[in-house]
């Protein structure tokens, strides 16, 4: 038998191999977080609006700056709803107010209006030093809380708003998961689950994916307009009780990817619902001031469900609203709030506990939703400029919802819902089944195959419907109304050629 010395295999020995040509070599490390150890859940989550297309499109853009030869000169990205990226100007008074909050020394300017000075005063005097570099208190500045309040109570025709159930967030999708994670707890062995109206906005399957929650689709009716079907509402709940316990219904009004504008008697019936079944509401409302179609009208769940009565009145119910929708789009400035009915008191002490560990929601956020929940008063001097800029965009908003529609049901083998609000519209696509065949050869999602296609021969980077989910055995995608008139054009005129000659490939 050997002995250590001989084989090397004592501290001499290790001493030995750690030297090579007089220099010394780790011993290869195990990576401490690989795919196999890191939380499963992450791994299974999907955001189709930022998935392999948008990747795509980027690399053809850098492709197209690199000179390289294609049928088209630039990418359209039709397919999230970033306002200003696709050029929309900004509204100057909240840029105005912004302005000043970070820039103080500018306060002695003559180039800002006395308005838009008070405002931005009365934002910096709730600061801590009077800075908007401090922390907030993590519910956010008490005065741009109240502000909300007030806006509420206007909106819903004088039903009273308590500041103290107003919570800022960056971002509608932040107090979107904060809800999601108070409702995360087992119950008698069940996971939560969550009702989303399919289609729906992928944040809420991929929040529902991280935090291993239980997802319960329930199909909107595309032949009335992407309605809300109640009948399909129970059919949805009573199936998922058998493996779940259903806590929460989630509505998006107006919706997103469909575009619809729900009816006063359909948010009723779904307030009816949500109390028989016991399940907390949850509100989705950021486009609330995108309203285009004749005859469409918002109607707040609160308003609704206060207007209603006992016991209906006692329903649990979050809403959420956004400075990155309406007429405002300032995505990238993150500023939200949601407010909070009926919520049990204890329940809300853990939230703002939980809250209090990300600190606070950022201070250019809370400014820029003070200016929209407080805009400027009949007869100040930025009232006149303000209502004209976000009634123009409004009104191109709307003219574009109507060009999407219309050209869309232009197109043979296409169909298209009456855009009446938010930003999108979510077309039904009738494939040859040559193209589903070849699509699921490859193991793709015939929409996405469409979708690919398009992009790589147009330059056209929409969504695919089954990112957002939809009928068994039908297709679709999400594209925006937000292109500038001449670009929504030409992308109209590439959709239609590349869609005709592409569907004619598959049916000789």
């Amino acid at each position: 038998m050997m002995s250590t010395q001989e084989n090397g295999s004592g501290d001499a020995g290790r001493a030995r191999s750690a030297l090579k040509n007089g220099h010394h070599v780790s011993a290869p490390s195990r990576k401490t977080l690989t795919l196999d150890t890191m939380n499963a859940n992450v791994k299974v989550m999907e955001y189709a609006v930022r998935g392999p297309l948008v990747i795509r499109a980027g690399e053809i853009e850098t492709e197209l700056k690199n000179g390289a030869k294609k049928p088209f000169k630039d990418v359209i990205r039709a397919n999230i709803g970033d306002c200003h990226a696709m050029g929309q100007v900004p509204i100057s008074f909240i840029r105005q107010v912004m302005c000043l909050c970070f820039n103080p020394e500018l306060f002695q300017s003559p180039d800002f209006a006395s308005d838009v000075k008070e405002h931005a005063r009365r934002i910096l005097d709730s600061c801590r030093g009077s800075s908007v570099g401090s922390y907030t208190d993590s519910t956010g500045l008490d005065v741009v809380r109240h502000d909300v309040a007030e806006f509420i109570r206007r909106r819903d025709g004088g039903i009273p708003s308590n500041p103290e159930n107003i919570i800022l967030t960056a971002g509608a999708s932040e107090g979107i998961k904060s809800i999601l994670k108070l409702m995360n707890q087992d119950q008698d062995g069940k996971r939560p689950g969550v009702m989303v109206p399919i289609p729906q906005y992928p944040l809420y399957s991929a929040t529902i994916a991280e935090y291993g929650m239980e997802q319960i689709g329930y199909f909107l009716d595309e032949d009335k307009n992407w309605a809300l079907d109640i009948a399909d509402l129970k059919r949805a709940v009573t199936e998922a009780r058998r493996h779940c316990n259903p806590s929460v219904i989630v509505v998006i009004n107006p919706g997103n990817p469909t575009g619809q504008v729900l009816t006063e008697d359909n948010i009723r019936a779904v307030i009816r619902f949500a109390q028989e079944e016991g399940l907390f509401i949850m509100a989705d409302e950021v486009y609330q001031d995108n309203i285009y179609a004749p005859g469409s009208k918002f109607h707040s769940f609160k308003r609704v469900q206060a207007e209603m009565g006992a016991p209906f009145n006692t329903v649990e119910l979050a809403s959420f609203y956004s400075t990155s929708k309406g007429f405002m789009g300032e995505c990238g400035i993150r500023g939200a709030y949601m407010e909070l009915i009926n919520l049990d008191a204890q329940v809300m002490a853990m939230l703002k506990k939980m809250l209090s560990a990300k600190l606070c929601p950022t201070t250019a956020g809370q400014a820029c939703i003070d200016c929209v929940v407080n805009p400027p008063r009949e007869g100040e001097p930025s009232y006149e400029s303000f209502q004209a800029e976000k009634q123009g965009v409004l009104k191109s908003l709307a003219e574009r919802a109507k060009i999407v529609t219309d050209n869309f049901n232009s197109i043979p083998g296409i169909h298209c819902n009456v855009v009446q609000g938010a930003m999108y519209a979510f077309p039904r696509l009738d494939l040859p089944q040559g193209l589903i065949d070849k699509a699921k050869s490859l193991g793709q999602e015939p929409d996405f195959y469409y979708a690919l296609h398009l992009l790589e021969s147009t330059g056209i980077c929409i969504v695919p419907g089954s990112g957002f989910g939809q009928k068994p055995g039908t297709y679709h995608f999400r594209t925006t109304i937000l292109p500038p008139a001449d670009l929504l054009k030409t992308m109209m005129d590439r959709f239609k050629a590349f869609h005709v000659s592409f569907i004619q490939s598959f049916q000789k």
